[in-house]
């Protein structure tokens, strides 16, 4: 008996499972049946040889075979992504897929505006948008555009700098309300701070400048900046973030300007392979265009909300 070459769609299934834990998830996220997905992974067993998954009380366990095979069934869907993708270019009105990453709250509070005005002007151009802090590997095709907050250093990248984003601590009205302005970084100790589960470049750096901060002094941890965002926004306590998500918002107050302001370096990131695509180039200009403004117009320190002692 010959046994062909595994296609795609037996890597994809083999993801699937892999990422749901059970041969029913798998089939749901595939719009596939339970017996279908089942004889995909066993027709990608016979033809590799091996023993890709095993029964275990809460579904299937990947195997160390598995999970060796795992980033480069990854890497067969970017492609197989990139080439749909790149198949829908050939529309003479720049129409087509393009596929932009960036972190979370990114996504959720900068990013939708600037689409939005991407989609009145060329509406023919489709956005797979995903929210992420990993970064997304544009060498791989994960996607067709970065929005980042480090310079990228593969030479095969387009980088566009930006800017940079203002970052600085901010408190809600009715936290100061209850427990006062902060005088000091040293006076910061005694109040409710708001950060990172995990200890971070980004905190090992505030700590040099002496910011009290560690995952102990903490009394919200959560690595989601979203998280983190609306827990100031609720009047949880002291937390970090961008100044433009809340320079509008009256409630929201800057604590200790002066003394802990810092800044995010924000580039925009394409593989040069995509230079020639018109949809890719649209969007990249649109990115560029929409995140300057934002960095511009938040330049400017946030206004101070009226507080009591």
């Amino acid at each position: 008996m010959t046994i062909q070459e595994p296609g795609w769609d037996l890597y994809r299934a083999f993801l699937a499972v892999l990422e749901e834990g059970s041969l029913s998830g798998g089939a749901r996220s595939l719009g596939l049946t339970q017996p279908t997905m089942g004889r995909q992974i066993e027709t990608l067993e016979l033809a590799l040889g091996v023993k890709l998954f095993t029964r275990s009380q809460t579904g299937l366990a990947a195997t160390d075979t598995a999970l060796t095979l795992r980033p480069f069934a990854e890497n067969l869907r970017a492609t197989a992504n990139a080439l749909r993708r790149a198949s829908t270019d050939a529309s003479a009105n720049g129409g087509g897929t393009v596929r932009i990453t960036a972190s979370e709250v990114v996504c959720v509070e900068v990013l939708p505006p600037i689409l939005t005005a991407l989609r009145e002007t060329h509406p023919a151009i489709k956005i797979e948008l995903v929210a992420s802090n990993r970064t997304q590997d544009l060498l791989q095709r994960d996607a067709d555009i970065a929005v980042r907050m480090v310079q990228p250093s593969q030479a095969a990248l387009i980088a566009r700098r930006i800017g940079a984003i203002p970052l600085g601590l901010f408190a809600h009205r009715r936290y100061l309300e209850l427990h006062g302005m902060p005088a000091s970084i040293a006076e910061l100790k005694q109040h409710t701070l708001i950060g990172f589960d995990q200890e971070t470049n980004y905190i090992r750096a505030m700590q040099k400048r002496g910011l009290p901060l560690s995952r102990d002094t903490f009394s919200l941890s959560a690595d989601n900046q979203l998280v983190q965002l609306a827990a100031i926004r609720a009047g949880y306590g002291i937390g970090m973030c961008q100044t433009g998500l809340v320079k509008n918002n009256p409630d929201l107050s800057p604590v200790l300007p002066a003394a802990l302001k810092d800044e995010l370096e924000t580039w925009i990131v394409m593989h040069e392979d995509l230079r020639s695509s018109e949809r890719c180039r649209i969007t990249f200009d649109a990115l560029a265009s929409g995140v300057s403004r934002y960095i511009t117009d938040n330049d400017q320190p946030a206004r101070t909300a009226p507080w009591t002692d």
